[in-house]
């Protein structure tokens, strides 16, 4: 049709050049393939090994929460029993204070005796004697002990406390 701009020649027609039309029948099309499946596995099948999967990582992240659960309860206690073992059983009190002497083989500790007092237990290693000076008190004890025998400082503590 006039007005169109058409050029005028062999193409003029409507028709497509040969030239283009080889070119694209050398091309073969390309093949489309379904993808490769999974044998055959029946959807009830699927849902059990998805469950299955599932329960698994539910178990893992409840046997970790429970092992570091664990071991912090384990540092805790670790350090209750250390707290108890410096303090005593009830948590309270100041820890206890103990000075060496290797040349007088001496061994001093700092006790506590009652609620607002403190008390000095030295063990005499050499000399064989345990002595015992409370701060309310005026007096001090001195006893002498048996070689093989040594009183712990719990009873040196107790026995000197009755006797005040």
């Amino acid at each position: 049709p006039p007005g169109l701009g058409l050029a005028k020649g062999p193409g003029a027609r409507g028709e497509m050049d040969d030239s283009s039309k080889e070119a694209l029948m050398e091309e073969a099309p390309p093949r489309y393939t379904e993808s490769p499946r999974l044998p055959c596995i029946p959807h009830e099948l699927k849902s059990l090994l998805l469950m299955v999967a599932l329960v698994v990582v539910a178990l893992v992240v409840v046997n970790v929460t429970f092992l570091l659960l664990g071991l912090h309860l384990s540092e805790s206690h670790a350090e209750t029993v250390l707290r108890m073992t410096i303090h005593g059983l009830d948590g309270e009190g100041t820890p206890q204070q103990l000075a060496m002497s290797k040349k007088e083989r001496t061994g001093t500790f700092a006790v506590r005796d009652g609620l607002n007092a403190s008390a000095t237990v030295v063990y005499d290693y050499g000399k064989l004697l345990v002595g015992y000076r409370s701060w309310r008190h005026r007096a001090c004890y001195i006893t002498r002990v048996d070689k093989d025998n040594f009183p712990g400082l719990d009873a040196v503590t107790e026995t000197f406390r009755r006797r005040q």
